[in-house]
């Protein structure tokens, strides 16, 4: 099964890093298919801890072929600050990728997505404010720079100042910023150019080449399925496709190429940014599994939004992405609690109907109010366990649940921070002894 596709079944912050650096250890090739530095990942690799926003996980394995995709934006500032966090803590970064076709994000687009934040007020949407949302709509108005474009100062230069003519009138005109200077950016980012360089490749020749000889390629997504521009929670959602039909457009691949797709779980759901939150918790519970998961944001620091586990989004996820396994993250989060609930379906307030369907639309969902299936908590610590029958039998029972509601089997089990905390109950790739 060479080709796997990691999406988040969620809001998010569902432990994708984890699992992703878990798999690249038999990986030979990773691949970020979209989004940009408003996602991180949070690693824990022999007792350290790596804040990833860009670059593939499988970074930390040397050797492995770690590939920024068409899809994703990316800061140039961040990109370089990134290698040289990596370099410093001793990772070796040669095996680094950058497609050329991937969109810059420059400081007007952070300046427009903090205005537009602002002008929103008490209906924001809860951007993380890195300009990620007006880079994407630059590539979709066919005006985006691209990281080719940087590489090149005369046509940098030339589309520089065609965007910061344009962009200036609009923060002027309608939020009553200053304006932005050409050399003042170019000054800043065309040093950038030279960092970067070496790293620029054609993408989706190595991606389609590694995949037709039958390597082992990861493609990993940003953010979780309910952040997906058209599936998820509109319009409180990023702005690309964070579902494994993503991989296809953002890594330059066709979905008859992709073997399996593995849909990362948290044992509860979070959020962060506004919207409705069927299972949310507002209560001493919520707290005590906010702190204990140390739930807040790897990019902006933001505490995220607590509820217990929602399947009627999993089984939402595994219909928009073909789910074939679940990773089952954050179980050691629940040690302790002595009732636990799970959703299983949602009941209209209006009518009092049933359904384990997901609503279409933030109305509809709103609307829902959770049917919950109370469960015995697990008060021993699950951490050092090595095999799944060594789990206490309720957290076993837990997992069983999921894979019955959820109809995909849970694969991979996350009973910690560090990498050597996962219980693998199926095999995902074909190893590679590394």
């Amino acid at each position: 099964m060479p080709a796997v596709v990691l999406v988040g079944a969620q809001w998010g912050d569902e432990g994708k890093g984890k699992i992703i650096d878990y798999l690249a250890a038999e990986a030979d090739v990773v691949v970020r298919y979209q989004g940009g530095n408003n996602a991180g990942h949070t690693v824990w690799a022999g007792g350290r801890q790596f804040k990833l926003r860009l670059i593939p996980s499988g970074i930390l394995y040397p050797g492995t072929i770690c590939v920024i995709g068409h899809g994703v934006v990316v800061d140039p500032r961040v990109l370089v600050e990134e290698l040289d966090y990596l370099e410093r803590q001793g990772v070796d970064t040669s095996g680094l990728r950058i497609s050329p076709a991937a969109h810059l994000i420059l400081p007007y687009h952070v300046a427009l997505d903090e205005a537009e934040e602002d002008r929103k007020g008490a209906g924001r949407i809860g951007t993380t404010r890195r300009g990620i949302g007006p880079a994407y709509m630059d590539k979709f108005a066919r005006v985006g720079l691209r990281v080719e474009d940087l590489l090149e100062e005369e046509v940098f230069l030339e589309k520089l100042a065609a965007q910061v003519a344009e962009k200036n009138a609009l923060l002027e005109r309608v939020y009553g910023l200053p304006p932005f200077k050409v050399e003042e950016i170019a000054a800043a980012y065309l040093p950038l150019a030279e960092r970067i360089r070496p790293y620029v490749a054609n993408t989706v020749t190595i991606v389609s080449e590694a995949v037709e000889s039958g390597k082992n390629v990861l493609f990993e997504g940003a953010q979780g399925t309910l952040l997906d521009i058209d599936f998820g929670t509109y319009p409180y959602v990023t702005a690309s496709h964070p579902i494994a039909g993503g991989a296809c457009v953002g890594a330059g691949i066709g979905p008859t190429a992709i073997d399996r797709v593995i849909g990362v779980v948290k044992a509860y759901t979070s959020r962060v940014g506004e919207g409705p939150f069927p299972t949310e918790l507002h209560d001493e519970v919520g707290q005590w599994i906010r702190e204990r998961g140390q739930e807040y944001g790897t990019v902006t620091g933001r505490p995220r939004r607590i509820g217990w586990l929602d399947l009627v989004m999993v089984r939402y996820a595994r219909r928009l992405s073909s789910l074939t396994d679940l990773a089952l993250t954050r179980l050691d989060t629940l040690a302790g609690l002595d009732r636990i609930k799970v959703c299983v379906a949602y009941r209209d307030r209006e009518t009092g109907e049933e359904t384990r369907e997901f609503p279409i639309g933030l109305r509809a969902l709103a609307r829902m109010e959770p049917v919950y299936v109370e469960m015995e908590g697990w008060g021993e610590e699950v951490a050092r366990a090595t095999r799944y029958e060594e789990l206490p039998a309720a957290a076993r029972r837990y997992v069983e649940l999921v894979e019955e509601v959820a109809g995909v089997p849970v694969s991979i089990l996350g009973i910690g921070y560090d990498r050597q905390q996962t219980i693998h109950r199926r095999p995902i790739f074909v190893p590679r002894g590394r």
